[in-house]
């Protein structure tokens, strides 16, 4: 098997949020084939198309990583009925200028756990309009909204027992997944 590397986007910036513990227990139920990397994306200036000839450091690395990996991973909390401005600054800053984006055929996964009952459905959904736009094949089942409550996580930061058989089957669905568009 070859080495499959999966750039991992979170959207939220703070240190413990529960969309950033989703992310790192997920690289674990993954085969040890395939890695995964959580791109930075805190330091990223506000988009502005001005700058798009001249990207700051920031903007220059985001755009290689996405372009250096086998797919993308988006785990995303749900602000407003949407998905957070960070994360869609980075979409912005990565997809432009036009005819430059890194996202393109990219092989996408939407993943996002809140304490509402609905998990981060709305946000997902839109992520989903936004990535079809970018050209990225985006996995569409199975869909995961996640609810964070007691034992969603184990002491050792892995999936809890009552979320592990469900998650372990989307991560082996979203392997596939890549698996599929890289051949």
């Amino acid at each position: 098997m070859s080495q499959i590397h999966i750039a991992v986007v979170v959207g939220s910036l703070r240190k413990d949020s529960f969309n950033r513990q989703l992310a790192s227990a997920m690289a674990k139920l993954a085969p040890p084939e395939v890695t995964f990397t959580q791109l930075q994306i805190a330091d990223l200036p506000p988009y502005n198309q001005d700058e798009d000839d001249y990207p700051v450091a920031a903007v220059s690395r985001l755009k290689a990583e996405i372009l250096a990996a086998s797919g993308v991973l988006f785990v995303t909390p749900e602000y407003n009925r949407s998905i957070p401005g960070v994360l869609k600054n980075a979409i912005d800053h990565a997809s432009r200028p036009y005819g430059k984006n890194s996202w393109a055929g990219k092989p996408a996964g939407v993943l996002g756990v809140s304490v509402g009952a609905i998990g981060t459905s709305m946000a997902q959904q839109h992520l989903r309009n936004i990535l079809a736009y970018l050209d990225m094949p985006t996995m569409g089942q199975p869909e995961a909204f996640i609810q964070a409550k007691e034992g969603l996580f184990d002491s050792e930061g892995h999936i809890g027992k009552a979320s592990e058989q469900f998650l372990q089957d989307w991560m082996n669905h979203y392997v596939a997944w890549v698996r599929k568009h890289l051949s």
